[in-house]
């Protein structure tokens, strides 16, 4: 997600906050089309080229395989053209690994040297016997004679006898080295990452979890997470509260920062998101209510969030970052509302799962001098 630091000396002290007061909104992309996504996978083309968006999977459609939005007009159109595959080049050992399985979740994309990585989540609601899989393609473009998803096998897993965390909610981002790393997680033992390795996309030799961020509650109710860097700095954004829950849903999104991958992440009070610290960036507005499940790609910022206009449907949004150099304020729609805490008094209810967002390769091409992600 485009949004970073300000740094300040005050007092001997260096300290940061994740907005400005005063500054200008994010301008929301008026968007049309097939839009009814979920935990959305933002790319981004260059100029002429078509934007995607890739999204959590519908039972009903492709066997539940994440499916694949293409936009022909810089993001303004969108139009369903297909899932990740079909019925015979559907991953069967998932549904091995993951009896009763349907669809699959919070994909991410990610490019390297060349290839297309499609991590995806594979679990049933409820429980934490999930696997995080890869596949592998050329080209994202579906007209190119090379295009098509290859499976890689299992990533990661979590079994409810073994295991403390959710393995589901997969995102990608690489170190300063160019060593690549899996942040996921979802309720349960919270957010955690793995070390992976290049070329293959798959976990590296001897990784255990590293725990990335916990709210400490009963519910634990974080997930999504996605993590980018700039400047020598890693930032952590999650997906917190209620999700996939229509008009009441309180899903929001919060964010720290840490100069290793591996934390820990603090927010601009210096708490420790292992412990429920984090600033809050976007949470409900009107009638976007519940954003989150962010990517961000070329700069832009994707979420989904659930229409109080339309019954609490879920769809798409993108906001368009500035070549200003202004600072991301925190209120990336003016005038917003907080966000209703989540009711830790009964179980955590999912028509849909939500994620997050995938990390995008691309570099920051909406930073100012200063070196923050801006809007307009």
């Amino acid at each position: 997600m485009g949004v970073v630091g300000l740094a300040l000396v005050a007092a001997g002290l260096l300290v940061w906050a994740p907005w400005g007061a005063g500054e200008p909104a994010a301008t929301r992309l008026d968007i049309a089309g097939e839009i009814a996504t979920h935990d959305p996978a933002l790319v981004v083309g260059d100029e002429g080229e078509d934007w995607y968006v890739y999204s959590t999977g519908d039972v009903r459609v492709g066997l539940g395989a994440p499916q694949i939005r293409r936009s022909a007009d810089g993001g303004e159109t969108w139009e369903m053209v297909g899932t990740a595959w079909d019925a015979q080049t559907r991953p069967e050992w998932v549904y091995e690994a993951v009896p009763g399985v349907e669809n699959f979740w919070a994909p991410e994309l990610y490019e390297h040297d060349g290839t297309w990585y499609l991590y995806y989540a594979a679990s049933t609601f409820g429980s934490n016997r999930s696997v995080i899989g890869l596949m592998t393609s050329p080209t994202l473009d579906m007209d190119a004679a090379d295009y098509g998803w290859t499976d890689q096998g299992q990533v990661w897993a979590s079994d409810p006898a073994t295991s403390t965390y959710n393995a589901i909610d997969p995102g990608i981002v690489e170190d300063a080295d160019g060593t690549p790393w899996m942040a996921f997680g979802s309720f349960w033992g919270g957010i955690q990452m793995i070390e992976l390795e290049w070329p293959s996309g798959l976990a590296a030799d001897g990784t255990e979890p590293t725990l990335l961020a916990s709210r400490n509650t009963p519910t634990n109710a974080i997930e999504a997470p996605y993590v980018v860097e700039r400047d020598g700095w890693y930032y952590l954004f999650v997906s917190r509260d209620k999700c996939c829950s229509g008009v009441d849903s309180t899903y929001s999104v919060a964010v720290g920062r840490s100069q290793s991958v591996t934390g820990p992440y603090l927010d601009s009070w210096g708490n420790d998101m292992r412990y429920n610290g984090g600033d809050e960036l976007l949470s409900t507005r009107g009638d976007m209510i519940g954003p989150g499940g962010q990517s961000v790609s070329h700069g832009y910022l994707a979420t989904h969030f659930y229409d109080g206009a339309n019954g609490g449907a879920f769809r798409l949004d993108i906001r368009e970052p500035g070549l200003d150099g202004r600072r991301l304020a925190r209120r990336l729609d003016p005038g917003r509302g907080s966000a209703t805490s989540p009711d830790h008094s009964r179980p955590y209810a999912k028509e849909h799962h939500d994620h997050h967002y995938p990390a995008s390769r691309f570099p920051c091409r909406s930073c100012g001098p200063a070196g923050v992600w801006v809007v307009r």
